[in-house]
């Protein structure tokens, strides 16, 4: 369901830690926020007041200039001095607040109330943290306490409600609602409040009286009973659902939101082609919010891939959209997603760099453009974007290893290679399948290098980061099998890539090379037929190798087949052309590996 997001947020706790800035603003503040009762410490002497508010006043200059380590210390000798100073324990449970420790910060802050109680921002403050610490009942008494104290902030007896729900108070915290709306009338965001909480009552007539009394109370207003309406719809009462639409649609039908309720509406009932119809009066509504066409278009594009309809239809409604809100980048992602499952990646791409280009920060863009780059095998571009990356991003090492994997592609080895033990350099210790990815890349550039060893040495360390990285296993296994050099190990090693995606031609092919490599040709004939079945016979790699397979198994004719089918798939060797025109298997040379 496409949500229509009208309603006003409905009103929140305050940051009741932001009263944490209520510092003491006076030198006598210090001394005399302590309230004396019977159980108070006397005052300190005058030199004893003099050097806390010296050391104080240090402490808040400290803390303004963001030295924080040193405010602690200077509030610690503070309360070496005076360890009942509210002001000064006000000020360090802020401290324990900043630094995630708030156990600590309750506790300190309970000591300054308990010394002035009468100071509200404190008390609010403790409030506050103790409700976020889920000790709802505190929160509830304290909040009680304080807007009893303070009947002119209405605020409080919203907090009481919220307390008094999270504690399970469910009718108390509705009594607290009504006295809220007694006292400053009836909203939207109290209704609903109020509906939600006795929807959690079980008292469904109750929870709708809350909402008609909202319409009643402004019956020129469409956007109640589409609300209403909304929630009917939610609970798959069509028929009432209809009845509020048919209310609105009287008072406003050209209400963007009354569209979006409608094609929710046909959508439930099964009426595909009116609810299309809705949806695209309601995207080109330039009365409607841009978030809520994007939830819109977002649902729309789902149900077309799961109806299994063309996408393409799409394509103008977002040219719509794109003119009508040119500076919306959650679009322009939206568009270049949709372009991408259109395997039109060249426009894909301009969308993903507009969204760059409007916001250098939004990482998943780039991420993106480099995904995308490297399938259109551009990669001057992968390491134009990865440099822009490392700038943007100099912590993140997967932009050196993309440039690393570019380099090797252009077949700059060297410079590959020292990008590589760059990107190693980079990765921190505990960033274990990084390390393992690094070492594998450094692998396969060995490979390509002719320095089998040094690849076999590399393969290794990758493995050592993580043993299950099965794009590593893979191809070590393959290279072993090639080098017909440790063909048992290479063979545990290619069963776990099997095991991990038993559907990954790539795989299969690897595990039916190892067989036959090994002379299980029986084996080897199996695997590689299912890497086939998977493949969809695309790869003319697996082709050729099904050829060397079938011709060691005695079926020489279907072995032909096979390697003309690599051939016309676009496979060029001259070992392939050998074998075809000799109609013999003809091992590969290793400069052909």
């Amino acid at each position: 369901m496409w949500k229509n997001n009208m309603l006003h947020p409905i009103c929140r706790r305050l940051a009741a830690l932001c009263c944490l800035a209520c510092a003491v603003a006076t030198v006598s503040a210090v001394a005399t926020q302590r309230q004396y009762g019977p159980a108070q410490p006397a005052p300190l002497a005058a030199a004893e007041q003099r050097r806390l508010d010296y050391f104080f006043y240090e402490g808040l200059k400290l803390k303004n200039a963001e030295q924080y380590d040193a405010t602690y210390e200077m509030f610690r000798h503070c309360l070496a001095i005076d360890s009942t100073s509210p002001a000064v324990l006000f000020e360090l449970s802020s401290f324990f607040m900043q630094t995630n420790r708030p156990e600590e910060a309750a506790s300190l802050l309970k000591k300054a109330v308990d010394y002035s109680p009468g100071n509200f921002s404190y008390r609010l403050a403790l409030a506050g943290l103790l409700f976020d610490l889920g000790m709802y009942g505190e929160a509830a008494e304290t909040y009680e306490d304080l807007a009893a104290a303070h009947p002119e902030r209405l605020e409080l007896i919203y907090y009481l409600a919220e307390a008094l729900t999270q504690q399970g108070e469910t009718g108390r915290a509705i009594d607290m609602l009504d006295r809220l709306e007694g006292a400053a009338g009836m909203s939207e965001p109290l209704s609903l409040k109020k509906y939600q909480l006795y929807m959690t009552l079980e008292q469904p007539d109750e929870a709708f009286r809350e909402l008609e009394k909202l319409a009643a109370e402004y019956p020129a207003d469409a956007r109640y009973p589409i609300l209403i309406g909304d929630i009917c719809l939610d609970r798959n009462d069509t028929t009432r659902a209809l009845e509020y639409y048919s209310r609105a649609c009287a008072l406003d039908p050209e209400n963007p939101y009354y569209t979006v309720s409608m094609a929710n509406y046909y959508e439930v009932t099964g009426d595909a082609e009116a609810a299309e119809r809705q949806i695209r009066t309601a995207l080109v509504n330039s009365k409607l919010d841009v978030e809520i066409k994007v939830g819109i278009l977002a649902r729309y594009i789902q149900r077309l891939q799961q109806l299994r309809r063309d996408t393409d239809v799409a394509g103008p409604l977002f040219e719509t959209l794109l003119e009508q809100h040119p500076e919306e980048i959650e679009l322009k992602l939206m568009y270049g997603s949709l372009l991408v499952s259109q395997n039109r990646r060249e426009e894909a791409r301009f969308q993903f760099q507009l969204a760059t280009e409007m916001d250098p920060t939004l990482e998943p863009a780039w991420q993106q453009l480099l995904n995308l780059s490297m399938q259109m095998e551009d990669y001057d571009a992968v390491i134009a974007f990865c440099s822009r990356c490392r700038e943007l991003f100099p912590d993140e090492p997967v932009y050196c290893l993309f440039t690393g994997i570019a380099l090797q592609q252009q077949q700059k080895y060297q410079e590959a290679l020292d990008t590589y033990e760059a990107c190693i350099r980079m990765v921190p210790d505990e960033n274990r399948p990084m390390l393992s990815d690094c070492y594998g890349q450094t692998g396969d550039l060995y490979f390509q290098m002719k320095k089998r060893d040094e690849a076999f040495e590399a393969y290794e360390k990758a493995l050592s980061y993580n043993e299950q990285n099965v794009v590593v296993l893979n191809n070590y296994s393959y290279y072993l099998s090639l080098a017909k050099q440790d063909l048992d190990k290479a063979e545990r090693m290619s069963a776990k890539c099997i095991k991990a995606e038993p559907d990954n031609a790539t795989y299969l092919d690897t595990y039916a090379w190892i067989f036959f490599v090994k002379g299980s040709y029986l084996l080897a004939k199996i695997y590689i037929e299912k890497a086939i079945e998977k493949d969809g016979g695309q790869s003319a790699e697996l082709m050729d190798h099904y050829g060397d397979i079938l011709y060691m198994s005695g079926e020489e004719d279907k072995a032909c087949e096979q390697w003309l089918k690599a051939k016309e798939a676009g496979k060029q060797s001259d070992t392939l052309e050998r074998k075809i025109a000799e109609k013999t298997y003809i091992e590969a040379p290793r400069d052909e590996e």
